[in-house]
């Protein structure tokens, strides 16, 4: 089965943010590798979006959300965050591993 991606406006904003620190803190030539990756591997989602991990807001959040790391290192350093919804992902964040979880009023 092919899952529809979609990103909401705050996983697009957050996406668009951490790409520019990359670029402002990092290189031009990083912020595209790390921009152009992390969409690579948002759009992986379009597959079997169920082998991802149980996000770790999920205890405290009445959804069932999901979680993919991601980094351009051996380590991750992000995590996007998303939902199933029969045939389509939601992509709800776009998240450094060093934020706070989201909360029910992020959602």
């Amino acid at each position: 089965m092919t899952y529809e991606v979609v990103l909401t406006t705050r996983a697009e904003r957050e996406l668009n943010q951490a790409a520019d620190w990359w670029e402002q803190n990092r290189s031009v030539d990083e912020a595209d590798r790390w921009y152009n990756g992390i969409v690579a591997a948002i759009q992986t989602l379009e597959t079997n979006p169920d082998r991802c991990t149980i996000a770790r807001e999920d205890v405290d959040i009445l959804i069932p959300l999901r979680e993919l790391h991601f980094g351009l290192g051996s380590r991750p350093t992000h995590r996007i965050v998303f939902t199933i919804r029969q045939n389509r992902v939601v992509v709800h964040a776009v998240r450094h591993h060093a934020q706070r979880d989201l909360t029910e009023d992020d959602l």
